[in-house]
């Protein structure tokens, strides 16, 4: 990431595609509902504390910290999506 701005902006774009992938599996399988549920919430927290996180960062290590930790949840996000379907 080059800077706030952009990781931000990919942030906010990975959790539009979990919410969006979870409201598509509701609308397919309602006996998943609650799993999408969790998987939501859990993902517009995670939203909440990592801008908080970025808007606080001073300097470069905690905002290579902080993007480690995106691309991590982006992962445990896939995973968790490919396992409801």
């Amino acid at each position: 990431m080059a800077n706030k701005r952009i990781l931000k902006k990919s942030l906010n774009e990975m959790v539009y595609d979990v919410v969006d992938e979870c409201y598509f599996i509701q609308s397919i399988d309602e006996a998943k509902f609650d799993a999408t549920e969790k998987l939501i919430n859990e993902a517009a927290s995670f939203q909440d504390t990592t801008l908080s996180k970025i808007k606080t960062a001073r300097g470069k290590a905690e905002f290579r910290a902080i993007v480690a930790e995106v691309e991590e949840k982006a992962i445990h996000f896939v995973d968790s999506l490919n396992g409801l379907q």
